[in-house]
């Protein structure tokens, strides 16, 4: 999601630790190919093990340069490919999902990158779908897509999927990756929709003829999308919470969209980041106490008075139940995934 405002000044460059390695310099978009089976990491036969499932390591290219298994690039930027050899027994069920990213950013255009909890909370829709049948033929929204990392993979399964950002360069970036990974991941790309959902605007967005010919109209909704999107009973949200502004915004619009059409559930990944704060003189998760504001656990609930029960009502997935299917990436200590309930009873009259 972009972080809007912005200057005459040269922006600050972001980078996400995902591209850690990567060359910095570069200022076209880069492609990252992030592998998976149906077998998590570290399961019997998996070949992070001792090599015994056989199976061939398909490289990322520079934009994964923070994953063990990395690539590397020579001194002209181009990919220097090293692969495992593949055995007779090499196991047939690798996927890729092949991401065009940029490696640096403004602020405002940090959705231009891959970040840890859109692969997080990839992997939780991988496990679902892996493991049960909860997301098929679902109708989802993913809001603040950045790559639209989260929605390809679950387009494998999803009966319709909604994309959403804000900004033409996030949307058409995302749109490029709907075409690259729709024959690599087996999805009906008609099935995909890129929209425009600006979270300083109301629900439902501004209607308008969509045409993919004519890039001004190109994200725009219509009135059959807005009724479909309201059927929607997914939500996913991945690292949206960075900005004290755009919690408020983001959780303005999730209300909106949670309190229309059918009942749905917001499942949301962040990273907690920690900075030395002179106000609190000690380190601490900017923005965290603040997006936890918006919601209260089921314990808190319960706990609550009548009459003053909050809204949102969440739960933290224990990420131990949810094994890592994709390879190039380390989770670390400070993700989070929450599952979010919506009830409309508890809203002020």
């Amino acid at each position: 999601m972009e972080a809007g405002g912005g200057g005459v000044e040269e922006e600050e460059q972001v980078m996400s630790e995902v591209h850690l390695g990567c060359p910095p310099h570069f200022s076209s978009l880069h492609v990252s190919r992030f592998s998976f089976s149906s077998r998590p990491l570290g399961a019997s036969g998996d070949d992070d093990g001792d090599g015994s499932g056989g199976s061939v390591l398909i490289a990322a290219t520079s934009g994964s340069c923070g994953s063990p298994d990395a690539v590397a690039v020579d001194k002209d930027g181009d990919l220097v490919l090293d692969r495992r050899r593949r055995n007779k027994h090499a196991r047939s069920d690798y996927h890729l999902l092949t991401i065009q990213h940029g490696v640096t950013s403004s602020l405002k255009s940090v959705g231009l990158q891959v970040w840890k909890a859109a692969l997080l909370l990839a992997d939780f829709v991988l496990h679902k779908s892996f493991t049960s049948s909860n997301f098929d033929g679902v109708t989802a929204i993913e809001v603040g897509a950045g790559t639209g990392l989260v929605g390809l993979v679950l387009a494998r399964v999803a009966g319709r999927i909604f994309i959403t950002d804000r900004g033409a360069d996030i949307l058409d970036n995302c749109l490029a990756n709907v075409h690259i990974n729709s024959s690599m991941l087996k999805f009906d790309e008609a099935k995909v929709c890129v929209r425009e959902l600006d979270w300083k605007m109301s629900w439902p967005p501004p209607v308008g003829t969509y045409d993919p010919s004519d890039p001004s109209l190109r994200y725009l909704w219509s009135a059959n999308d807005i009724e479909e999107a309201e059927k929607a009973t997914v939500l996913f949200a991945a690292d949206v919470i960075y900005s004290d502004d755009l919690t408020d915004l983001f959780f303005d619009t999730v209300k909106k969209l949670m309190s229309s059409g059918a009942k749905k559930v917001l499942y949301l990944a962040l990273e907690k980041r920690y900075n030395f704060s002179l106000d609190d003189l000690d380190v601490v998760a900017n923005g965290y106490a603040h997006f936890r504001s918006f919601f209260a656990t089921q314990e808190e609930h319960r706990d609550a008075p009548d009459g003053d029960k909050p809204s949102l009502v969440g739960k933290q997935i224990d990420l131990a139940e949810v094994p890592q299917y994709i390879r190039e990436y380390e989770r670390g200590k400070d993700l989070e995934i929450w599952e979010i309930e919506y009830s409309p009873e508890q809203e002020l009259q």
